[in-house]
């Protein structure tokens, strides 16, 4: 005589779906606690014939009702896909690794072959993981290629059980001939930290098969981010990394960008909330400027990104074109920084692919952060009059030689590109004689960009447009070493934009760097540099962005500006 569970689960039956060899008791919220209450089910899962998924997801299953559907799973050995998340709600955790238990051991007596586990939303802890340990480490998991084990609570302790799990079944496989290779694994909301990411990462280096890695909310630092890391490079094959709300900070972040340098199939990097910070987001400007080709989704939100490196983070992804979401809300960018992004983004044909900036904190100033400024403000203020005196000192050392110059025609002075890029003048420009864009193409250091963006200004501050003689020695000189530096494999274009535009004070740099006196000089040798072929021309979006924003310098160079802005337009509608 049926009771009310199994009349109730006759009626829930009533809604079961069968498809393309799948049973399905999806959602259903049956609570079957004993072997009576699944009589009707393991009836129908018995004379289902080529039975490959079953889905159980959204009931409450006893270890009674278990072991009696186990029983009915004994003979079914076409099973590849097992669908069985949130199906202990309520349960004692003690119940649930005998309750596992019995259903692992009727697949490994079916002799399935599995390709599909899904555990996930089950609270069992690391009980839990000792209840499927046996299932994993079988040759019923050899052909696993999805692992669901999303929000089960399982600990550092059930992280340990899992990794040595795994990294068996990959040994006992190898040694059968066809080595596990899982493709997903899904461990969010587990409370992983540092060892149990550790861990598996040990076994995800060892399987080097993985296509997806979703691990986000876990408490992993930095010492579990560079262990995943260093698995990643062992996973050519990743298109997915998940990571979302753990904490990289700059160690973590910079081992990630390493990383993933060595991918060329990423298609979605999730690491919001990450803190992967500026140093970490400039890092990963670099490795998404220099490969990821066919990166679409990149979510580095709320990760205490400041404008130079959220702006780096926008031009690195101007030749995606696959791109489809780029997230850098929540951020430090400030109201300047947002409206210079969309323009850039807007200026590479992306802007609807910046998501929204509503969150976004402003620029990190703080009490400290001023007092720290004005402390740096006075040493650079002291070292600027000791410049001043250096340089009177150098031009009295110069009139004295040029006086004993005149005395004695047989001494000649040697050029001294130093004295020139340490204190510019147009006199001592010409005086380095027609090779003059030689030594100085030889005597800056062109590898970086920074170093590079410094000699530029430092030449083109002596441009002058009326004396056509130091204007051609400016251009020459400039020309030279921007081919030079432009044709160099290791220069970052990038780099050497943002340099400029911090040295001329119109970008924040958290290194404090001391901006030049910005001169007529300035603008209107970026004028001529845009429109030359060494020049990269994704580069000029950033600076039209730049030279459009309200500033007392640009605007101090009057005509000199809109001059620039005006070829700045036509150089990008020509692109």
């Amino acid at each position: 005589m049926a009771t009310d569970s199994v009349a109730q689960l006759a009626k829930s039956l009533a809604k079961t779906t069968v498809d393309a060899g799948e049973l399905s008791y999806k959602g259903l919220g049956l609570k079957l606690d004993d072997a009576q209450s699944v009589e009707e089910m393991v009836t129908e899962i018995q004379a289902f014939q080529g039975l490959k998924a079953l889905r159980l997801e959204g009931n409450t299953i006893g270890v009674k009702a278990a072991q009696a559907i186990a029983k009915a799973l004994e003979t079914k050995s076409e099973l590849k896909s097992c669908f069985w998340s949130d199906m202990f709600t309520g349960r004692l955790r003690a119940e649930i690794p005998p309750a596992l238990n019995s259903l692992g051991d009727a697949l490994m007596m079916a002799g399935a072959r599995l390709t599909v586990l899904d555990l996930s939303d089950n609270a069992f802890g690391p009980d839990g993981v000792k209840g499927i340990e046996k299932l994993l480490k079988s040759t019923t998991c050899h052909t696993l290629q999805e692992l669901r084990l999303n929000n089960c609570g399982m600990g550092i302790g059930g992280a340990k059980v899992l990794a040595t799990s795994l990294i068996e079944c990959h040994k006992n496989s190898s040694a059968d001939g066809s080595p596990l290779r899982l493709k997903v694994f899904i461990a969010g909301r587990n409370r992983l930290e540092n060892d149990g990411a550790t861990a598996l990462a040990q076994a995800f280096q060892l399987m080097g098969s993985l296509e997806e890695i979703h691990v986000p909310q876990n408490g992993i630092n930095h010492p579990g981010v560079t262990a995943l890391a260093t698995a990643i490079q062992h996973n050519p094959g990743l298109r997915v990394l998940n990571l979302n709300d753990n904490t990289f900070t700059e160690k973590g972040a910079t081992a990630m960008a390493q990383a993933l340098k060595h991918s060329r199939c990423i298609q979605v990097i999730n690491f919001g909330d990450c803190l992967v910070r500026s140093v970490g987001a400039k890092a990963l400007a670099e490795t998404i400027s220099e490969g990821l080709p066919i990166l679409r989704e990149l979510n580095l939100s709320f990760g205490e990104i400041t404008e130079e490196a959220a702006l780096a983070v926008g031009q690195a992804v101007r030749d995606k074109d696959q791109l489809e979401k780029l997230d850098l809300n929540g951020n430090c960018i400030g109201e300047d920084g947002c409206n210079t992004l969309r323009e850039i983004m807007e200026g590479n044909n992306m802007g609807d692919l910046l998501g929204s900036l509503s969150d976004d904190e402003g620029d990190p100033e703080d009490d400290e952060d001023e007092d720290e400024d004005e402390e740096d403000d006075d040493d650079e203020d002291e070292e600027e009059v000791d410049d001043e005196e250096v340089e009177e000192e150098e031009e009295e050392e110069e009139e004295e030689e040029e006086e004993n110059t005149m005395s004695t025609p047989s001494v000649t002075r040697p050029p001294d590109v130093s004295s020139f890029l340490s204190f510019p003048s147009p006199d001592k420009l010409l005086r380095l004689g027609a090779t003059r864009a030689l030594i100085i193409e030889q005597q800056v250091d062109v590898s970086d960009a920074a170093k590079t963006a410094e000699a530029f200004l430092k030449i083109s501050s002596v441009y002058k447009e009326e004396n056509n003689e130091v204007k051609n020695a400016v251009l020459e000189s400039i020309d030279a070493l921007l081919k030079k530096a432009f044709a160099t494999p290791s220069f970052q274009g990038y780099t050497f934009v943002s340099s400029l535009l911090v040295l001329l004070g119109l970008l924040k740099s958290e290194d404090k760097v001391k901006p030049m006196l910005l001169v007529p000089g300035h603008l209107q040798a970026l004028e001529h540099i845009v429109q030359q072929d060494y020049f990269p021309k994704e580069n000029v979006a950033v600076l039209e962005a730049f030279m459009s924003r309200n500033s007392q310098a640009l605007e101090s160079c009057g005509n000199t500006k809109n001059h620039l802005q005006s070829t700045l337009l036509r150089v990008r509608s020509d692109i």
